[in-house]
């Protein structure tokens, strides 16, 4: 039997989200926040993270980017006006 995929809990936006151990994208965590995000691809959205990995623990996740998680990371998701 395969094993169980081993899940942490990040915060977006203060509500709890059960995400495999690994990664996730910038659109996988406005997604969670917003989830017709993909629907709407002209809104852009600023992402900023603390209680991160060590190395890197806060920071700004960019469009198209990515950062791997761990239990308890915390993610702020806000709309920033059109450019």
């Amino acid at each position: 039997m395969p094993e169980p995929e081993k899940q942490v809990t990040i915060i977006v936006n203060g509500t709890p989200h059960k995400w495999p151990k690994g990664e996730i994208t910038y659109a996988e965590v406005v997604t969670l926040e917003v989830p017709d995000y993909l629907s709407h691809p002209e809104i852009t959205y600023s992402v900023k993270y603390t209680n991160g990995h060590g190395n890197k623990p806060a920071g700004i996740l960019a469009p198209g980017g990515s950062v791997r998680v761990k239990e308890g990371m915390v993610f702020s998701v806000s709309e920033t006006g059109q450019s």
